[in-house]
């Protein structure tokens, strides 16, 4: 199978400047490519003279994260797509446990490695961790990441893993499955993208796999950090969008209404800490939310349901109340 490692870049010339050169040493068993989403630095023009070997995307405007791969991927002729982030250092061999699962399980759509913190390489990394799941109300948490808590790696996560979702930071998918599923939505913008990707992905039939002996190394925020309103906005309109859009219908609106309350303690637990610019963000997403309810409600025909997306009540519960902070304690 053909391998491309594609590159998202917006005005970051420093992160290719300095990630780079690790995906062009330990990737010779793929094609490189930087697929630029309109930026207005000289990004571009530092990589077309620094590294020839990486061919150039020039996407024509900043789509986010969803349409900037969608219309980067378009004309690429590579069986396996590896959608990485520009802050991302890889590890030598990092590919070979990945491709090593796609050569093995056909049914298998999307692997994601091992993703640690590039800063504190004994911890994981936020955005993805080993793995991802959802609660039943859409909370996103990993194995090694829950909420703000981030495990040491100790090799407990060391064995592959079947997950519900892998980490837009590095996503290994196969083109066939990339485009049956009905590509990235791009509605979404930014965040989240990837877990609805996984979601209706599963609801085909296919499954999602984590390479325990894969290993890159996440700076995480590079784009929006974790304390930006904006970061705020997209995780919870984002949230309902996934919800909408693919939980089963006996559960839909009850799901939807509890999860909004949730969202409204959330508010008031900003407002405590006097954090009103997250505050406004949650309310922003849910009035996009409303904006957007009829044109993400027509798209859940897209896809049957599954029935059993789960295998966690609430994460809040736990992690708030019962006080579980690690993936193995839940």
């Amino acid at each position: 199978m053909k391998t491309a490692v594609v590159i998202l870049n917006w005005n970051g010339k420093g992160l290719l400047e300095k990630f780079l050169p690790s995906v062009i040493s330990y990737s010779p068993e793929a094609n490189i490519y930087v697929a630029d989403n309109a930026s207005t630095d000289d990004s571009v023009r530092f990589v077309e003279q620094n590294f020839p070997q990486v061919s150039i995307i020039r996407n024509k405007v900043n789509g986010g994260y969803a349409k900037g791969y969608n219309d980067a991927l378009l004309n690429l002729r590579e069986d396996i797509f590896i959608l990485l982030n520009s802050d991302v250092e890889v590890s030598k061999n990092w590919l070979l446990p990945i491709l090593k699962v796609f050569d093995n399980e056909p049914e298998t759509a999307v692997v994601q490695p091992k993703i640690l913190d590039y800063y504190n390489r004994k911890k994981f990394e936020y955005a993805g961790a080993a793995g991802g799941f959802i609660d039943k109300y859409a909370y996103p948490f990993c194995r090694g990441r829950i909420f703000e808590n981030l495990e040491e790696d100790h090799g407990q996560y060391n064995e592959d893993s079947y997950i519900f979702w892998a980490s837009g930071a590095c996503l290994a998918i196969r083109k066939s499955a990339f485009y049956k599923a009905g590509a990235l939505d791009e509605s979404f913008f930014a965040h989240q993208e990837e877990i609805d990707l996984c979601w209706r992905l599963q609801n085909l039939g296919y499954k999602v796999k984590y390479a325990g002996a894969s290993r890159v190394f996440h700076v995480g925020g590079a784009t929006l950090d974790t304390m930006n309103p904006r970061k705020t906005f997209f995780n919870f309109r984002n949230s309902l969008f996934l919800i909408l859009k693919n939980v089963p219908s006996p559960q839909l609106y009850s799901i939807l209404l509890i999860r909004m309350l949730l969202d409204g303690l959330a508010g008031i637990r900003f407002l405590t800490q006097g954090k009103f610019s997250h505050f406004f963000a949650i309310m922003r997403a849910h009035f996009s939310f409303y904006r957007h309810f009829s044109e993400m409600f027509r798209k859940r025909k897209s896809t049957p349901k599954k029935l059993r997306y789960y295998k966690l009540e609430s994460i809040v519960w736990s992690y708030f109340i019962r006080k579980k902070t690690k993936f193995t304690s839940l």
